[in-house]
């Protein structure tokens, strides 16, 4: 029987003198993506494995810089101050391991938060 890679076979299959060995659903969608399309519509922090936006939460999307397109869930945060900024941890900016990317939200209705750079 032969496995076919990126149908989610659970596995190994003989396919001629060599195994082959089918790929998981996350890895058959890396297929042909670079990085950030990859990222796009996945919640900043959520487990890899389910991290696409919840029911009943409220997100913006992250604009510009090491986490252009993720989104950021912004519940519970209506009684912050307008415009404040976000300091998000990653490993994709400017410092590396422990840096923080700096976001702020976009007027009017801070549906979208901007990139403004990385800090150490």
């Amino acid at each position: 029987m032969r496995s076919e890679a990126g149908r989610g076979d659970a596995g190994a299959a003989t396919t001629g003198t060599r195994a082959a060995i089918s790929m998981s659903v996350p890895d058959a969608t890396l297929h042909g993506m670079d990085e950030q399309e990859f990222m796009r519509g996945r919640v900043y922090g959520a487990d890899h494995d389910d991290a696409g936006p919840r029911p009943g939460r409220a997100y913006a999307e992250l604009v510009g810089g090491p986490l252009d397109g993720l989104l950021l869930d912004v519940t519970g945060r209506a009684g912050r101050v307008p415009g404040e900024q976000v300091a998000l941890v990653t490993e994709m900016g400017r410092y590396g391991p422990g840096g923080r990317a700096l976001y702020v939200p976009r007027p009017p209705d801070g549906r979208r938060y901007d990139w403004r750079g990385d800090a150490p």
